[in-house]
This record gives C-alpha cells, sequence and structure tokens, in this order.
C-alpha cells in the first residue's frame, strides 16, 4: 500500500501514488521522476542563488551598464589614463556627504586609499546609511583642476561639510583633484 498524508488542510491529502491523469511514461518510476524534479529545484535555487550583483541592493541614479570592474587600486595609480573613460568601480562606502549625499567615497582595494564619487546636486542622493556597504558605481572619471582660489574655497566647503575648523595655512597653490562622476550606483542592502 503506499501511503498517504494528510496536512490537516481539510480533505486535502498528498500520495505518493500517481493519480490516473499524471501516468508515468514507459520504463519510467515515481523515484525517477521526483529524481528529476530534485534536479531542477536544485538548479532552479542555483540560478537564485547565483544572480548578479544588480539582483540584492538600492540602485541609484541609472542602470549599471558596464561588466567589467575596474580596481580603484588601478586607477589611482595612472589617473591621467583614466580621465574620460567611463568606469564600473566597487568598495566599501567610507565615507558620504552628511549636507546633500551629494558625494561619497569608496575604499580602494589597497589599504589607505579611496575614490570620491561626485553626483549632480538633487539627482542623486545617497544616504548617510550607505557607510560602511559593499557599493557598484559608474561613471566618467573626471580630472578637476582648481586655481589657488578655488581650492581654498574647496577646503574651506570640505571643513564646513566634515565638521572641522579651517585653516587655509594647509592649501598651497593651484590644486588637482581626481574623481567618479557618478550616473548610477548600487549599494547592497543592509542586513
Amino acid at each position: 500500500m503506499i501511503p498517504s498524508v494528510n496536512l490537516g488542510w481539510g480533505r486535502t491529502t498528498f500520495s505518493a501514488r500517481p493519480r490516473s491523469s499524471h501516468r508515468l511514461l514507459e520504463g519510467e518510476t515515481v523515484m525517477s521522476v521526483n529524481l528529476r524534479l530534485s534536479a531542477l529545484c536544485g538548479l532552479v535555487a542555483m540560478a537564485v542563488g547565483c544572480s548578479s550583483p544588480e539582483s540584492s541592493g538600492v540602485k541609484y541614479g541609472e542602470e549599471l551598464t558596464l561588466a567589467e570592474t575596474t580596481r580603484i587600486s588601478q586607477i589611482l595609480d595612472d589617473p591621467e589614463s583614466y580621465v574620460g573613460q567611463r568606469l564600473l568601480v566597487e568598495g566599501t562606502v567610507v565615507n558620504v556627504c552628511e549636507m546633500r549625499g551629494c558625494w561619497l567615497e569608496l575604499a580602494s582595494d589597497r589599504d589607505f586609499e579611496k575614490l570620491r564619487i561626485k553626483v549632480d546636486d538633487g539627482v542623486i542622493v545617497f544616504p548617510m546609511s550607505a557607510r560602511g556597504q559593499k557599493a557598484r558605481v559608474e561613471g566618467v572619471f573626471e580630472k578637476l583642476t582648481l586655481t589657488e582660489e578655488e581650492a581654498l574655497e574647496q577646503a574651506r566647503h570640505q571643513a564646513e561639510e566634515h565638521g572641522t575648523e579651517f585653516d587655509p595655512s594647509v592649501v598651497s597653490g593651484p590644486a588637482t583633484i581626481y574623481q567618479l562622476k557618478g550616473i548610477g550606483a548600487l549599494i547592497e542592502d543592509q542586513e
């Protein structure tokens, strides 16, 4: 006798015996059908588990379109060779603009390095909760050349953002800044 199980849902029972409408093919056994179904379920579970990184996280701005990631350390080793290029970078968010969420900094794959990601004010707003999360960001790498006055203003603005006292003596002339002009980002879900 083939056992059936009552799951307590009224009169619904599930039986290991195939119904007459579910006939087995010649040479097929219930066990072979169950093995195939188990294998199919396993493949589906693997596909869900191996989905792309874009599948979990919060998206900001445009969709990420690049597949290949450029290491931040590689960019910082020779920034001039990346100016004007569209890049995809990834790293841990180490800092976020506290005033408007208009920039964030990603830790490099090499210790004590980071890359600033600047976005258009109000177009993308990064939350403070992104700090400590993994992020993938796509954008165009740019070089900004600041005059001495612009460098002073930039340093003053950064001191204000970080809540520190501004010391004009730390700025000594024109400055060059390299950053990624972000157009899209994916920040992993917080757990």
